[in-house]
């Protein structure tokens, strides 16, 4: 029936694509406790939703467009017709995937304990497949040093030779949400040694960010502290496990216990590969629903090291990370270059040192900028993009 119709109707002008940009609103409006959605608009039609300050979800462009025009407060009806007419596809289909993508959304907002990152669209979206307007996350390296005595890394010292205040941290996370950065995570260092963490978090949370945290743990093993931290509002912890450390083992069952989505990373080179296939099975018998990998040396044995830990954690069926940096500690020492920058190294995500520089990535030269002082955001990023394309 809608295709007689379609024949027999004179067809309408084609509705100009919604406008690049970032929008906000609570879904649905008349509830109590409604959800709260950020939308963010490429040029080119794809886009990032937050949910709740919780999960970025990644759009493809023809559900980018659905969710704008829930995000407008259209009803579904309507949004429907929209998108019928501007792809030309039955009202019926378009109202279809208009109420699904909504129903959707609800469910992943009343979902706890979430994977931070999602992909969401009609077909498969690539990965950080094109350049968009900012970066989707911000690494934010707070501190590097290793312990409460105030020791760090030697190399650190040579290019860092102060830290941020709170407030200057602050001055960068609303200048990151200004450009339109959904994601942020502190790292270090060791983050938690930094008494002013968890007022940084709720900053983020309250500017609307997902705020994640990398930390070996030990901090954690204390119930006051990790109590502390879930009132911030933190969405996911990146745990990078000290093997036969009692408390930062003790850290990581308080955080699987928690209400916060909880990764673990783990370096594989200290223990070699029957240590690595013991350390993976023991957090596959523990419900770690994710893990992060690396290896001190990209050399021959070390990436084969590295494929048999990814191999099993295939599978034991854990999802592998491989985007998030790892917090430099006595078992991840600083290093000033990368072998291969990772692949979305100044245009996905960038690094913010200790004292503001910002790099493309962790231990990833040029400096491009720095986020407290003169230089204009719009400068940075267009430094990122010239260096993202250096590298390629």
């Amino acid at each position: 029936m809608d295709k007689l119709l379609d024949r027999l109707t004179p067809k309408a002008p084609i509705p100009q694509p919604p406008p690049p940009g970032i929008y906000s609103s609570a879904f649905p409006p008349d509830v109590e406790r409604p959800t709260r959605l950020h939308l963010r608009l490429e040029t080119d039609g794809r886009g990032i939703l937050i949910v709740n300050a919780a999960t970025v979800l990644h759009l493809n462009p023809t559900a980018a467009e659905h969710i704008y025009w829930m995000v407008q407060g259209v009803d579904a009806a309507e949004a429907a017709r929209t998108i019928a007419t501007r792809y030309r596809v039955s009202r019926r289909r378009a109202l279809r995937d208009q109420r699904d993508l909504r129903a959707r959304i609800l469910r992943l907002a009343e979902a706890p304990d979430l994977d931070p990152v999602l992909y969401l669209g009609m077909e498969r979206l690539e990965p950080y497949g094109s350049r968009s307007s900012a970066p989707y996350r911000l690494d934010c390296a707070l501190t590097y040093r290793i312990r409460e005595t105030g020791e760090q890394d030697p190399l650190a010292r040579e290019h860092v030779d102060r830290e941020l205040s709170e407030e200057e941290w602050k001055q960068i996370l609303e200048k990151a949400w200004t450009a339109g950065i959904p994601h942020v995570t502190f790292t270090g260092g060791e983050p938690t040694l930094r008494p002013d963490l968890l007022a940084l978090i709720q900053h983020a949370e309250q500017l609307g960010q997902v705020t994640g945290l990398l930390t070996n743990g030990r901090k954690l093993a204390e119930k006051a502290y990790l109590d502390a931290l879930d009132q911030t509002g933190l969405d996911h912890i990146l745990l990078a496990l000290v093997p036969d450390d009692a408390a930062s083992e003790a850290g990581l069952q308080r955080a699987l216990d928690s209400d916060i989505f909880t990764a673990v990373h783990l370096n594989l080179t200290p223990l070699g590969e029957t240590g690595a296939r013991e350390w993976i099975h023991r957090l596959s018998r523990k419900g770690v629903p994710a893990i992060s990998l690396s290896v001190a040396q990209a050399d021959e044995a070390g990436q084969r090291l590295l494929q048999v830990g990814r191999d099993l954690v295939a599978e034991l069926g854990m999802d592998l990370l491989w985007d998030l940096p790892a917090p430099y500690s006595e078992n991840n020492p600083i290093a000033m270059e990368l072998s291969e920058p990772p692949k979305g190294a100044g245009s996905a995500w960038l690094y913010v040192e200790p004292d503001g520089d910002v790099l493309p990535s962790q231990g990833m030269a040029p400096v491009l900028g720095n986020m407290l002082l003169q230089d204009a955001w719009a400068d940075i990023w267009a430094r990122a993009a010239a260096s993202a394309r250096e590298a390629a």
